[in-house]
């Protein structure tokens, strides 16, 4: 600053080729934190994306074990007077599973079902003409409602 006090005419001019180079530094440097940002929000909306369809196929895995093992142990329980109770450890492992990925109306559904399995061994068992008349009235299909309940978490996306 030594010419802080000497007339206008005579102080130094700042060179032009400083402004132009500041210039084009702060330029390089917008253009370098815009592209940063923009591939950072890329990556992280796929990130997510990705991460729901993890979560949705597990679920969907889930539902799907849940439905055969639950439908094999129900129709033991309509022939059988026995406790089949490796599928009920079954069941309720998967029941489990879906407490820690499911939406609660999935859990409960599920629960009901459990309990309707266990019942159902302790009731007289069903014979060819009465499973019939349950195939006709839709007594056999108890996991309708759960199917429905599933269906709709995963079309609404659990954690969109």
């Amino acid at each position: 600053m030594p010419d802080c006090g000497k007339p206008l005419a005579t102080r130094e001019v700042m060179n032009a080729g400083y402004v132009t180079a500041i210039a084009a530094l702060a330029g390089a440097a917008l253009g370098g934190l815009t592209s940063f940002a923009s591939s950072w929000t890329t990556l992280h909306a796929q990130m997510k994306a990705q991460r729901l369809a993890s979560s949705r196929l597990s679920r969907q895995e889930l539902y799907k074990q849940f439905i055969d093992e639950a439908s094999r142990t129900y129709v033991d329980a309509l022939v059988h007077d026995k406790l089949d109770v490796s599928g009920l450890v079954g069941i309720y492992s998967l029941i489990s599973k879906m407490r820690v990925l499911s939406s609660q109306k999935v859990i409960e559904s599920a629960a009901r079902i459990a309990i309707l399995i266990t019942d159902t061994y302790f009731q007289p068992n069903k014979t060819p003409t009465e499973l019939q008349a349950m195939m006709h009235d839709g007594g056999v299909d108890p996991l309708l409602d759960f199917s429905d309940v599933c269906r709709q978490e995963l079309e609404t996306d659990l954690l969109a």
